[in-house]
C-alpha cells in the first residue's frame, strides 16, 4: 500500500514539475513561426497572432537599453513585401503556462540577429510577450 501511495505521489510530483509538454511545444513553434514568416513574407497579420498586444522588444544601444513598442514593429512591416530573412528556432523551454525561445534571423549580407522571447498561453493561446535581441553584422565577417 505504501508503495502504490509512494507512486501515485510520484507521478502527480512529477506532471505537476514536467516541462517541454510535446503538444505545448508545437503550439509554441507555431507561434514562432507566425513571427518568422509574418517578417520574412510582409505579413503583419500574422505578427499580431504571434504577439500579445502589449509586447516590447528590447535591446541594448550605445551600452543603454533601448525599448521598442511592439505596435511599432509590427506598423513597420510592409504588407506584402518580402525580403531575404532566414529565420529558425533553436531552442524551446516550457514549463506549465510560459516558455523562452531562442531564435535566429539571418539577412544575408547584413546581420545575423539572436532572439530570446518570452512567451505565455494568454486565453488558450501562445503568446510573445516579450522579445530581446543583440545582432553582429554579417559584413564584418567576410
Amino acid at each position: 500500500m505504501k508503495t502504490a501511495l509512494l507512486s501515485i505521489f510520484a507521478f502527480f510530483a512529477f506532471s505537476l514539475t514536467a516541462q517541454n509538454h510535446p503538444i505545448e511545444v508545437a503550439k509554441i513553434k507555431e507561434c514562432l513561426a507566425h513571427y518568422i514568416e509574418g517578417t520574412a513574407n510582409g505579413q503583419p497579420e500574422r505578427l499580431e497572432i504571434a504577439f500579445h498586444p502589449d509586447f516590447n522588444l528590447y535591446s541594448i544601444k550605445n551600452d543603454s537599453l533601448s525599448v521598442w513598442k511592439g505596435q511599432d514593429y509590427i506598423a513597420g512591416i510592409t504588407p506584402g513585401k518580402k525580403n531575404s530573412r532566414e529565420g529558425s528556432i533553436l531552442s524551446v523551454d516550457q514549463s506549465g503556462n510560459v516558455a523562452t525561445a531562442k531564435v535566429q534571423i539571418i539577412i544575408p549580407g547584413w546581420r545575423n540577429f539572436t532572439d530570446y522571447m518570452l512567451l505565455a498561453k494568454y486565453q488558450g493561446q501562445w503568446k510573445i510577450i516579450h522579445k530581446s535581441f543583440s545582432w553582429v553584422s554579417l559584413e564584418e565577417k567576410e
